[in-house]
């Protein structure tokens, strides 16, 4: 059985306004089992939040940092925790 984890990510660089919130959510729905949200920020960055399996986790998490997204990515601060639950799906906020 995977270790269930929780997966949050300050991500840095141009990614408002060039959909990158919506291919987070799809790559995230892509790799299946994920659940959390993706937020723009006011001071520019996005926050995305995904719990569930750790391996699904870093997956998408390595997809971010490698800067395969919309917009540009100039890098990204993780935290790693335990799952919190309250998450349906993965949704765009």
């Amino acid at each position: 059985m995977s270790e269930e984890a929780r997966l949050v990510v300050w991500v840095r660089g141009q990614v408002q306004g060039v959909g990158f919130r919506w291919f987070t959510r799809a790559r995230a729905l892509e790799i299946g089992e994920l659940s959390g949200f993706a937020l723009n920020l006011d001071d520019g960055r996005v926050q995305v939040v995904a719990e569930g399996p750790r391996a699904g986790c870093q997956s998408l998490l390595d997809w971010l940092a490698r800067g395969d997204t919309p917009g540009r990515v100039d890098g990204v601060t993780e935290i790693w925790d335990t799952p919190r639950g309250g998450y349906d799906t993965f949704a765009i906020r």
